[in-house]
Order: structure tokens, then C-alpha cells, then sequence
């Protein structure tokens, strides 16, 4: 049955069509978003035809619809965590050439870690995430870190809405989870064994921005085969202080010719060079409305 949607804006009811397509369920039928967004037939179809419309959703051959490319173009020009992944790259790229399994990078977004870059091999073992994926800050290692580092008030939010249990290890109760918290901070690691699968183990560390707060953390996923951490943590620690150096360098860069990345932040293209940069800004203005193209008479 349709869930109503009396209340609700128009912008919240096309979100409920678009959140209706998962990893798992990437191409659906309109009978299948209305169902997945709890609409009416009718209301759904009207949505789903504006929003192919203006490019958000796209409608294949077989009258499926997928998530539009303009939504990737869309999500390409923020800085929230685009311009760390330009940046990290390198260094996750040398950490998973020495641990060969998975490497990870997330940053918080509410009470979830939002996973930005995952490098993997063909034979590592189980892991739950993917990039642009999503899983609560309580479950994994990342996201203990970050959990560890939010606002207070992050934690007491994420315990009133009743953690997930992914396997009997996963930390939901509170006790628990101050403990575990109390000495991530304290010693800079989180150790996550068999939290999400039982086969597999989660070792994080943080990320420092250039005020040195965490800006993101760092992950692998190892097998929980009870072998040795302290390679893979050292590993995993020089790859993110590199990275907060490649921050530090980047927003000192940033800052030196843009107030708005002095401000704000990285550009999502931080990994571009300056020269590039310029050469797209000076296209860019050529564009602009109001603004003589380049050899207009």
C-alpha cells in the first residue's frame, strides 16, 4: 500500500522516487518505484516523467529506468568529499599495494559513514561496502573512528534510533560502545573484528584536516583470521598522515588564490593542477553571461 504523502513537498516526494534505487536494484520498472517509494501509481508516474525529463532518471530499452548521469554531474562538483578522494588517492593506492586486500576511505555524513574510495583485489575477502555506499558509524571501523571524533551529541542520536546488530559482534549497547570509543581516542586505532561479516576484520585510523580535527578516516578490511594488526595499522597510519599533509598543502594552496576554498574548503577537482585550473576558469569566463567570447570582434 501507498505510504500518503500528504505534507510532504514536491522536492521530497521526487527524492523518494530516486531513493528508491539501490546498488542491488539499479535498474527498476515504474510499477517497482512506486512500490520501493510507496507512491501511488499515478503520482509515481508523474514524477518519474519529470524526472527523466530534466535527466535525473534515464529510461532504458526494455522500460526499465535507472539514476540519470546528471546526478553524477551533480555530485561531482561538491567539495564534501569529492576533493579529499582526489587528494588520498595516491597514498590509498600505496597502502593497498602493500596490503592487497581492501582499502577504504569514508567521512560522516549524519549518523552513517559515506564511503568516497575503495580500492580492492579480485581474491580479498567479504566486504559490505561500496563507493558512494552507506553503513551506520556504529558497525564498522571507519566509522568508529569517526564516530569517536563527531559532536556528543552524534553518539546519543545513533543509540536512540537502536543500532543494527550485522553479527553478534557488532557494538550496540552503550557501555560497550563508550568503552571502545574512550580508546580509539586514546590510542589513534579502531580494531573491528567481525563487526559487519564474521569472516572479515575492519582496522581504521583517522584523518586530520588542516586544523587538525578528523576530516575522514582510513580503513582496511582484513580476513579475521587472527593474524598480526601492527603492519597493516603502521601501513595504514603513514598512508594518513600522508594524506593530511596532501590536505594541509592543498588548502594552503587553495587559500593563497581563492577566499571561497579559504572558506570553505577543497574543490572537488583538488587533484588538478593550478595551470589546468586557470585554463578551465579562463573557459568558464569566456562563457559567462554578460562576457565577450574569446575572439569576438
Amino acid at each position: 500500500m501507498a505510504r500518503g504523502s500528504a505534507g510532504q513537498s514536491a522536492l521530497q516526494r521526487h527524492l523518494r522516487v530516486l531513493d528508491a534505487f539501490e546498488a542491488l536494484h539499479p535498474f527498476l520498472t515504474l510499477s517497482e518505484i512506486a512500490s520501493a517509494a510507496g507512491l501511488a501509481p499515478s503520482t509515481a508516474h508523474r514524477l518519474v516523467a519529470e524526472l527523466t525529463e530534466t535527466g535525473l532518471l534515464e529510461r532504458m530499452p526494455d522500460r526499465t529506468y535507472r539514476l540519470g548521469v546528471r546526478l553524477w554531474e551533480y555530485a561531482s562538483r561538491t567539495p564534501g568529499a569529492l576533493g579529499i578522494r582526489e587528494v588520498a588517492r595516491p597514498w590509498l593506492a600505496a597502502a593497498h599495494s602493500r596490503i592487497r586486500q581492501h582499502i577504504q576511505l569514508g567521512v560522516r555524513a549524519g549518523d552513517d559513514v559515506l564511503f568516497v574510495e575503495r580500492m580492492s583485489a579480485p581474491d580479498a575477502v567479504v566486504n559490505a561496502t561500496l563507493i558512494g555506499g552507506r553503513i551506520p558509524l556504529h558497525a564498522s571501523s571507519i566509522g568508529l573512528v569517526l564516530l569517536a571524533h563527531a559532536p556528543a551529541g552524534v553518539l546519543s542520536h545513533l543509540l536512540a534510533s537502536g543500532p543494527r546488530a550485522y553479527t553478534p559482534r557488532t557494538l550496540t549497547r552503550e557501555a560497550e560502545l563508550r568503552a571502545t570509543l574512550a580508546r580509539i581516542r586514546a590510542e589513534g586505532v579502531a580494531v573491528a573484528p567481525g563487526h559487519i561479516h564474521l569472516d572479515s576484520r575492519g582496522i581504521a585510523v583517522p584523518v586530520h584536516g588542516p586544523d587538525g580535527s578528523v576530516y575522514a578516516a582510513m580503513g582496511a578490511v582484513i580476513p579475521n583470521d587472527g593474524g598480526s594488526d601492527p603492519a597493516v595499522i603502521e601501513t595504514l597510519r603513514v598512508a594518513a598522515a600522508g594524506v593530511t599533509r596532501a590536505l594541509r598543502d592543498a588548502y594552503a594552496s587553495a587559500s593563497a588564490t581563492d577566499d571561497d576554498a579559504a572558506a570553505h574548503g577543497l574543490r572537488p577537482d583538488a587533484g588538478v593542477s593550478a595551470r589546468s585550473w586557470e585554463y578551465i576558469a579562463a573557459l568558464a569566463g569566456e562563457h559567462a553571461p554578460g562576457t565577450a567570447r574569446a575572439g569576438a570582434r
